[in-house]
């Protein structure tokens, strides 16, 4: 069984810094903030994030052009390289932003607090996908011989939360990856858990992806192929008009440059449907909100 570390169980609310070993006491360069060189600068290459939203680090290059790199990164002394335990975004921002230099601060983490420290950064700051998370539970078991109910004391969730994340990991390569790239939603993921057959999970995620199909038409289809033991099909939706096709997507083109963003038209049938406009961070979210109350 692992050693429980006192600030490590305070988990993910308590923020990254109760992960940070205590030096107050040292008095050599390390202990406070230094300008290193950013091409000494290397990632972990066993961090949680795989993925990196192109359009999100632009957007944070912007800022740090304009305002600096705030919060100084988090790295690990490896002799003649700093490895990065916390701020692997920050730093990919920066050389984009063209700095020559990046705030650091030099610690020395064990391995299970530089894998929690990554996970707890990519929460607070930008969600890891689903397979990244559960991907990192799962690691947090095999490596440093942690339960369940451990990892979820760590990342300050409940058993349950993990356990579910964990199941995702059943899926098919093909259905994890759709996930990772939030193809289809994790609702729809956990659905397709119902499929025993990794194939056929694979199929009807396609079917999803063609047919837009909500998560609760996604249950019940599956619901009836347990209780029919048929294969997967798309249920039967009534057609569209073409012609009524077509000017929902003049509808969609000039919902989006008046919004600024992707809108789609769903159809259920000729008479009913829905409107879906996306948003990719919480300050556009609070910009399409005040658009949208005008």
């Amino acid at each position: 069984m692992a050693k429980k570390k006192g600030g490590l169980s305070r988990g993910l609310g308590a923020g990254i810094d109760v992960l940070i070993p205590d030096n107050s006491g040292d008095t050599s360069s390390n202990s406070g903030v230094q300008e290193v060189d950013i091409n000494k600068v290397e990632p972990d290459k066993n961090q949680p994030r795989k993925v990196f939203d192109e359009d999100d680090l632009e957007s944070l290059a912007d800022s740090i052009k304009q305002y600096g790199v705030i919060d100084p990164l988090l790295v690990q002394d490896k002799g003649d390289y700093y490895e990065i335990v916390g701020g692997e975004r920050r730093w990919r921002a920066s050389k984009k932003a063209g700095l020559k230099k990046v705030p650091v601060i030099v610690r020395e983490f064990t391995d299970e607090e530089k894998v929690l420290i990554a996970l707890i950064e990519n929460t607070q700051r930008t969600d890891l996908n689903p397979i990244e998370e559960a991907t990192t539970y799962k690691r947090l078991m095999e490596e440093f011989n942690l339960t369940q109910d451990e990892v979820a004391d760590r990342v300050s969730k409940s058993r349950p939360a993990v356990s579910n994340a964990l199941r995702l990991l059943n899926l098919s390569d093909e259905v994890q990856q759709l996930l990772a790239e939030r193809t289809i939603s994790s609702g729809h993921a956990r659905a397709l858990l119902g499929i025993k057959d990794k194939e056929k999970q694979s199929e009807f995620a396609n079917i999803i992806i063609d047919n837009r199909l909500s998560v609760r038409e996604v249950e019940r289809e599956i619901k009836k192929m347990q209780d029919d033991k048929s294969t997967p099909s798309a249920p039967k939706k009534k057609e569209i008009d073409p012609q009524l096709l077509a000017v929902y997507s003049e509808i969609e083109e000039k919902l989006k440059e008046s919004t600024g963003t992707k809108v789609s038209i769903i159809p259920k049938d000729e008479k009913k449907g829905k409107i879906e406009i996306e948003y990719y961070d919480a300050d556009e979210l609070e910009r399409l909100v005040e658009k949208l109350q005008q």
